[in-house]
């Protein structure tokens, strides 16, 4: 079986060869007779296809020049028919040798899928009811030289589709509608956010000391200084600076880097929002991510409900709301709001679960039983909110009870969205969940924030009472795309280098 399977890979590949040659024999051709395609700089078009098709009344009759790919040829005698795609459709174009000359006709009858071309012609239906163009003008804008692999059984290959994205789009037009709606979607955030008041701001990408977030960092080393930096793991600490300075209302889309494993969720590079607004808390944080996510699918899909992987989401107001404990309860049947720190050690080790040396504590037992029993059963849209302060070490204590924190994370379908806090501006609090997690890092717990005095001194001049959000662009792209991985909503994701590259 395996021989059989080498043995077509082998026939494949030399079929694929022999492709390639022929088509730049033709190219060497068109070169010689003073044609190089490459030598074409520009070509005027004034509509594009999807104009035609939406627009036939109008336009029947009239001229139109159109540019795009051509991606099939149907030979006819005197007459032959090609499909152009372009960024935004498809569409037939009738090519008669009577309308473009002996010279054009024959030169088009040697074109190859995948060719570039620009045409000019007249906007009408066939007899069969397709809207076309009846071109009289044809130009090869550039050449194909490697055959698209429609021809050979349509590109299947995942990890050559994450690999080869240019040849993804190019074959596979849904891939191109999913980004399409991922940039309408980074569009609908933007919007919003402005609408709102809020300052778009950029901060660094290299970091002296990688903080707002437990994570692994990439280090690099910047030559001139001497030092080694940190690619940011988050764009928390140094918006919050920018709240202190006095501005209320700042966000920022970016990209972050994050030296941990790779999977369906998960890629070494993503894209976030963060936001910060003062004089507000995690309530308000609340409720502006409801009122955003609501505002992107009605801008952008026209409707709240969204099926995801056969699931069917509804994410209209409403959102469910419960504590972390309430969850607990909920679904692991253990009320830890009624137990001291001996009494739920003693109710999770009876549940079996094995505890991690150094979080044994009352609310590290708390987070541990919400990540086994609760996390994957959030299909909803839902707010879990008052996370341990254990594990929370930027978000503010509640008042009403200091193991817990003013936090709240979204989940849908399992996954979280979204992480939140009502901000840490206690500098002497701050310093202490700094030195905290130091000390975990020192123990050789390398996700552990570092020390960050200067974002303790940034605190020490005061910064308001102030709500902060920050989500994942690219899980919320895959939620609203119906992608079942990260990969499918990122251009060129991280890939493994192939043996020789």
């Amino acid at each position: 079986m395996a021989e059989q399977h080498q043995a077509q890979q082998e026939q494949t590949a030399a079929e694929l060869h022999e492709l390639k040659r022929i088509r730049r024999e033709k190219l060497a051709e068109l070169q010689a007779a003073g044609a190089d395609p490459y030598q074409q700089v520009r070509f005027e078009r004034d509509h594009h296809t999807n104009e035609i098709l939406e627009r036939f009344d109008a336009l029947e009759g009239k001229t139109v020049r159109l540019a795009g790919r051509m991606m099939s040829k149907r030979i006819m005698g005197k007459a032959s028919f090609s499909d152009l795609t372009d960024r935004y459709g498809r569409l037939q174009l009738y090519i008669k040798r009577d309308n473009v000359g002996d010279e054009v006709y024959k030169g088009y009858k040697k074109m190859d899928i995948g060719d570039l071309i620009g045409i000019e012609g007249e906007v009408f239906r066939t007899q069969k009811g397709e809207i076309s163009v009846a071109v009289h003008e044809l130009t090869l804008l550039s050449k194909n030289l490697a055959p698209l692999p429609e021809k050979w059984h349509g590109l299947k290959d995942t990890d050559m589709r994450y690999r080869q994205r240019y040849v993804d789009l190019i074959v596979n037009p849904e891939v191109r509608d999913t980004f399409e709606k991922r940039s309408a979607i980074v569009r609908a955030i933007r919007n919003f956010m402005d609408g709102r008041g809020f300052m778009e701001v950029e901060t660094p990408c290299l970091n002296t000391i990688p903080g707002g977030a437990a994570a692994r960092p990439f280090i690099t080393h910047h030559n001139a200084l001497d030092i080694d930096m940190y690619m940011r793991i988050a764009t928390e600490l140094h918006l919050k600076r920018l709240i202190v300075g006095g501005f209320e209302q700042v966000y920022e889309i970016g990209r972050i880097f994050r030296n941990e494993g790779m999977d369906t969720k998960h890629n070494p590079e993503f894209t976030t929002i963060e936001l910060y607004q003062a004089y507000t808390d995690y309530h308000g944080m609340m409720d502006i991510t409801e009122d955003m996510i609501v505002d992107v699918c009605e801008k952008v899909l026209g409707t709240t409900k969204v099926t995801y992987q056969g699931v069917e989401l509804d994410f209209s107001k409403g959102w469910k709301r419960m504590t972390m404990a309430e969850a607990v309860k909920e679904y692991a049947g253990l009320d830890f709001m009624e137990m001291d720190d001996k009494q739920a050690l003693a109710a999770v080790k009876a549940k079996g679960l094995e505890i991690e040396k150094g979080k044994e504590s009352w609310g590290d037992l708390l987070a541990q039983c919400y990540d086994e029993y609760v996390e994957e059963r959030l299909v909803q849209p839902t707010f879990i909110m008052d996370y341990p302060v254990e594990v929370s070490p930027l978000a503010k204590r509640k008042a009403s009870d200091p193991r817990l924190t003013e936090r709240f994370e979204c989940f849908v379908v399992g996954r979280e969205l979204c992480n939140a806090f009502s901000e840490l501006n206690d500098p002497i609090d701050q310093r202490e969940r700094f030195e905290h997690q130091a000390a975990l890092r020192a123990a050789g717990d390398d996700e552990a924030n570092m020390m960050d005095d200067d974002f303790v001194n940034a605190l020490e001049y005061g910064m308001p009472p102030t709500g902060g959000m920050g989500m994942g662009i690219d899980r919320l792209v895959m939620l609203l795309t119906d992608s079942a991985s990260i990969r499918d909503v990122l251009l060129f994701p991280t890939m493994k280098p192939l043996a020789g590259d």
